[in-house]
């Protein structure tokens, strides 16, 4: 029987992407949706503006949308998948995890928290189990697992690659997709011809999430990894695709060669939405790109390639799906993983 689940935020963008992975899906069954007050009452084809490049569901469309508070949510709706704005999620989803709902959240507040797992599965699955130490301290039966920033997904696969070489410092400046803002987030006036060189506090969530996805989990304790990151962030005129220029320093010794090898054969995880190759390395220099790229592995791949030695060691450029991978995908496979480790 598949695993009923509901969607929080479900007219936005991310909450669109949920929707469109969710609807195939064989181990979920889409039960509830919740939006803004202005929304709740209304079928769903009424509520949401449509973006998605397929269809919408038709047993999703017909489907009323509830407030977004605990009590609009049936009891037997065993997952929450969350895509709300971050001043929101910060105020209700405690209150859904207090009411004893388990949550796979994308929104941003309390990612940072220290017994809030920040999870990407292929790199630190093992930090799920922060959530007994999260129930033990907040008095929960419901819980909370966050998947980190779109660009932070896109680089942290290939460090964690590349660990074992002694990470000590990295400099990545991102170019990121005009998706990633929603749909109303960059208007079109400062976004052709033309790039923008800052995107709110998205340096700072490069920095600091970086380092707890990399970190160690002795049971009761989360150790941030003690490496250097530096982030600059810019807005370009792609739809999809963040596309990262990557500098890494290592300990050891590392050649593009030996780079390559590690992201190449880093491994992936038997989940559904997990690709069977994690990391794609492309040979020619001028790869990835975002427009022929950000669907490998059905949105959910990180792509390499123009490694190089540097005078900061070794350089590279990285590439994954924001929307896909570094949004509603990462949040499906952490639900996925939440029900392999049998916290449904």
């Amino acid at each position: 029987m598949a695993v009923r689940v509901g969607l929080l935020g479900a007219t936005g963008a991310v909450g669109q992407r949920l929707i469109q992975l969710l609807e195939p899906h064989p181990e979920f069954e889409i039960a509830a949706l919740t939006a803004s007050e202005s929304s709740a009452g209304k079928t769903y084809r009424q509520a949401a503006k449509w973006r998605v490049d397929t269809p919408i569901p038709d047993d999703v469309a017909g489907m009323t949308v509830s407030a977004t508070e605990p009590d609009a949510v049936p009891n037997d709706v065993d997952l929450l998948f969350s895509s709300l704005p971050s001043s929101v999620g910060a105020k209700v989803e405690p209150a859904f995890c207090e009411a004893g709902y388990v949550m796979s959240s994308n929104s941003s507040n309390a990612r940072m928290d220290d017994d809030v797992p920040l999870v990407i599965p292929e790199v630190n699955a093992e930090h799920l189990d922060l959530l007994e130490v999260q129930r033990d301290e907040r008095g929960w039966d419901g819980a909370m697992v966050k998947n980190p920033n779109c660009s932070t997904i896109t680089f942290v696969p290939t460090l964690a690659a590349l660990a074992e070489f002694g990470l000590e410092k990295v400099h990545v400046a991102t170019l990121q997709a005009v998706s990633g803002a929603g749909y109303d987030g960059v208007s079109s006036m400062e976004i052709i011809d033309n790039a923008i060189p800052y995107i709110g506090s998205e340096e700072d969530k490069l920095e600091t999430e970086s380092r707890k996805l990399l970190g160690t989990f002795d049971g009761a304790e989360l150790s941030h990894n003690s490496v250097e990151v530096g982030a600059s962030c810019n807005r370009i005129p792609t739809i999809d695709g963040h596309l990262e220029n990557v500098w890494v320093e290592t300990e050891d010794d590392l050649t593009p060669d030996e780079a390559a090898e590690a992201m190449q054969e880093y491994p992936s995880l038997d989940l559904r939405s997990s690709p069977e190759q994690l990391i794609h390395v492309f040979e020619e220099p001028d790869r990835p790109q975002p427009r022929l790229d950000r669907t490998l592995g059905d949105g959910m791949a990180i792509a390499a390639g123009g490694l190089r030695e540097s005078t900061f060691g070794l350089q590279y450029n990285c590439l994954a799906h924001n929307t896909i991978r570094g949004a509603a995908g990462a949040s499906v496979l952490n639900g996925e993983l939440l029900l392999e480790n049998g916290y449904l």
